[in-house]
């Protein structure tokens, strides 16, 4: 694939005066993401592509047309209300799953907005969303798309028992780690092929 999507990004975040984190945390993407972009390794989900555009201060038109196609990734979320998990959890799910889209989100009804629009093979969920449940969420992406494979996500173990009445496959305490990450792909209700990350 050419790069001239990366090539753009880049010339753009620079003219911007914009670092790669600094682009990342507009964007709730880790940093390794944005350096796939820039590099030719990766393109965003296009739900990304208007935040992208907004971030950089560009019309989004100059972005489509710099892509030659849009990459058959794997859509993976993580959904938090607490800006630092997001932050702390995106690169965790990077290395875990270095082929995978991931995208973070603050608030669940922009979770679903997505949802609606893309398939979505694995959803990390906090269990408590302020004002909207983690459970009620789950069972909106499922109502959804009844083979998305959730993962709670929570600090409360007295949760775990309500959480499997929402058809989710795993349940993992915080905070994220590798390690724990890597173990639940081998347990997901609906197996994917991640090209050797779960390895």
């Amino acid at each position: 694939m050419s790069n001239s999507f990366g090539e753009t990004v880049k010339h753009l975040r620079q003219q911007n005066n914009i670092s790669q984190q600094q682009l990342a945390d507009m964007l709730f993407v880790d940093r390794t993401t944005v350096v796939r972009w820039e590099n030719g390794q990766r393109t965003p989900d296009a739900m990304l592509f208007p935040r992208l555009a907004q971030a950089l201060n560009v019309d989004i038109t100059t972005l489509i047309n710099s892509t030659d196609e849009l990459e058959d990734t794997k859509n993976v979320i993580l959904v938090d209300d607490e800006h630092i998990i997001l932050s702390g959890g995106l690169p965790i799910l990077e290395k875990a799953l270095p082929t995978a889209s991931i995208t973070g989100f603050l608030k669940p009804s922009d979770a679903i907005r997505f949802a609606e629009k893309h398939t979505i093979s694995l959803a990390f969920l906090d269990i408590e969303l302020g004002k909207v449940s983690g459970l009620d969420l789950c069972r909106r992406l499922l109502d959804i798309n009844p083979r998305t494979n959730v993962v709670f996500l929570t600090s409360y173990m007295e949760y775990s028992f309500s959480a499997w009445d929402t058809g989710a496959c795993g349940f993992l305490m915080k905070p994220l780690s590798e390690k724990d990450v890597k173990k639940q792909l081998t347990r997901l209700r609906f197996p994917v092929v991640w090209g050797g990350t779960n390895e």
